[in-house]
């Protein structure tokens, strides 16, 4: 018989704190405070203690990795697609094109209400590590997010030297 149920949740104790070791900030391009809000409450769920860096557009977003704040630190970008002055799929052609060569392959997740097929296409074609729908279930919402740290917990990421 399989303990499973009893060692999962140190099992996740333990993958959230490689996630947290590897000192990954999350860039958050997200314009709704409620989502925001939510996103915030999932990590927290989630044991996820990562500095969460939140802009509201695509245009605050290539902003900041113009500054170079985000030079010499590892990161991965949460995106949202549906949002004022620059979208998503706008940014995404900027990050893969026209941002400074070190964060080109920064790894991002589209996370949106969209489903439109064309939105998903567009993405991809930017190279996008994931797509999810933002569910409208709490529970699933931080059951997304907590595969999602798990996701980041066991990859590599490129260094934005």
């Amino acid at each position: 018989m399989f303990k499973i149920k009893n060692d999962f949740n140190n099992y996740n104790k333990i993958i959230m704190n490689e996630l947290n070791a590897k000192h990954i900030k999350i860039l958050l391009v997200e314009d709704d405070d409620v989502d925001y809000l939510t996103v915030q409450k999932a990590f927290e769920a989630c044991n996820i203690i990562n500095e969460l860096i939140r802009v509201t557009n695509g245009e605050e977003a290539c902003d900041l990795i113009l500054s170079k704040k985000l030079d010499f630190v590892s990161y991965v970008i949460l995106l949202d697609l549906n949002m004022p002055k620059m979208n998503g799929i706008e940014f995404l052609e900027w990050l893969r094109n026209d941002a400074p060569e070190s964060h080109r392959n920064t790894s991002v997740v589209v996370l949106t209400t969209s489903g439109d097929p064309f939105d998903k296409k567009e993405s991809f074609n930017y190279c996008i590590s994931g797509y999810i729908i933002k569910p409208v279930d709490t529970n699933q919402f931080v059951h997304s997010m907590s595969i999602l740290g798990k996701y980041w917990a066991i990859c590599e990421l490129p260094e934005n030297k």
